[in-house]
């Protein structure tokens, strides 16, 4: 806790670490809110719920090779305060889209919505390396998955307590609000030039294609360059079916197997137990992060929570699945934290945007994919069951390709800043 209270000294981070709370809490109550619309309307067509996560993650594809390079060569702080803006005005415009209630259009504003927003986090978390000391990496990443499991165990409750109280439009309104907070306090705060521009002044018209491609280019070669670093990607890629998986898995099995009458309640005691499991997780693994290896946190994390996912879908008691699933969401703070911590201590600043460029659109492509296969082969090829052990099996597969692999490629941050150090000059 001292570390939290030292870290939250700093204003800076303080006004970046809310505008990020409030622009993800808006996002989970819109979207929450909006998937039970869906069921509500559209209770035998459980397709329209996958490809609404669908439009959370494929616009990743669309803009991928332009987030890192406009989070290295543009004004992060300005990137990151447009988005919120422009994510403003696009939830407003999806109201309108909602009461003509022509579902492409729909399907459309949430894509372009998430297009935007995509923008965000790349800026957002290279302003917060630049701020902080590499000792506060793991501090940061600890508090951010606070947070997360804030979400977990309050954000489903939000968004069916925004639909059931002021309907979806209130809720989408809410989702508004919460995104003009957070540009206000990202452009309230005074970060340096060289942590919002550290290559340096650019303008559009530099941004043309063949700057952009070779720098995307140099993302990957980047990486590739770095073992510890490369084999962390693999995983990711793993990560976004994980990420997919349990975007949708727990409100189906309850709807379609365990509690067909029930589920909207039900789902928020799910989010209530999985939330407090990650958030005791959280709590053990900030203090377990400063006394044992990163990469132990990580392959402890993803063995448990992994093994008790797939244990959770053998059961039909609603009160053993939700402690079996409670067990699950212990170990995803190890994960989490080991991971957040560790990735700003081994990529240099200057390519953090870039880098970031290829982790997020491997992950959603990965997740993509795998909404797309729930959202064709469920129910009729797929059981939810089979659901359960893919998103489980995955959890356990990365975490024994890691057990195999990151022990050798854990190396000191000084070594990793020399083997990537020719490339990062030939980013400037």
């Amino acid at each position: 806790m001292k570390k939290f209270r030292e870290i939250f000294q700093n204003r800076t981070f303080r006004n970046l670490f809310f505008a990020t709370f409030t622009s993800q809490m808006g996002s989970t109550i819109g979207l929450t809110a909006f998937m039970f619309y869906l069921l509500d309307r559209f209770s035998n067509q459980p397709i329209y719920a996958s490809i609404t996560e669908l439009m959370y993650s494929v616009p990743t594809l669309a803009v991928f090779f332009l987030v890192g390079v406009f989070a290295d060569r543009m004004d992060r702080q300005k990137i990151a305060y447009s988005c919120d803006w422009l994510s403003a005005i696009l939830s407003i415009t999806l109201i309108g889209a909602i009461i003509i209630g022509w579902m492409p259009l729909i399907f459309f504003m949430l894509f372009l919505r998430s297009a935007i927003s995509k923008f965000f986090m790349p800026a957002e978390g290279a302003m917060v390396q630049g701020i902080l000391k590499k000792d506060e990496y793991t501090t940061a990443a600890g508090l951010n998955q606070l947070v997360m499991s804030l979400f977990m165990l309050f954000g489903n409750a939000l968004g069916i307590f925004a639909y059931w109280s002021v309907g979806i439009y209130g809720a989408i309104i809410v989702d508004a609000i919460t995104f003009l907070i957070s540009a206000i306090l990202i452009k309230s705060v005074n970060i340096s030039e060289e942590v919002r521009l550290p290559n340096g002044k650019h303008t559009f018209n530099d941004l043309h294609l063949k700057l952009v491609f070779k720098d995307f280019k140099l993302g990957i070669s980047y990486i590739l360059s770095n073992k510890l670093l490369s084999t962390l990607l693999i995983g990711f890629v793993v990560f976004g079916v994980v990420n997919g998986g349990f975007s949708v898995i727990p409100i189906f099995i309850l709807k379609y197997k365990l509690a067909p009458n029930s589920y909207e309640e039900l789902s928020i005691w799910i989010g209530v137990i999985f939330g407090t499991g990650v958030l005791l997780g959280s709590f053990v693994a900030s203090i377990f992060s400063q006394k044992v290896k990163l990469y132990q946190l990580i392959i402890f994390g993803l063995l448990v929570s992994g093994s008790f996912t797939v244990l959770s879908s053998f059961t039909n008691n609603i009160y053993l699945f939700m402690g079996l699933m409670f067990i699950s969401s212990l170990g995803l703070p190890f994960v989490n934290i080991a991971i957040g911590g560790w990735m700003p201590s081994i990529i240099d600043p200057k390519m953090m945007g870039r880098v970031q460029g290829w982790i997020n659109p491997l992950m959603m492509l990965s997740q993509s994919i795998t909404l797309g296969v729930i959202a064709v082969a469920f129910p009729k090829v797929l059981t939810v069951e089979m659901l359960y052990w893919m998103v489980g099996g995955c959890l356990m597969l990365v975490g024994f390709y890691y057990m195999l692999s990151l022990p050798k490629y854990v190396v000191s941050s000084e070594k990793k800043s020399k083997v990537v150090s020719p490339i990062e000059q030939s980013a400037l």
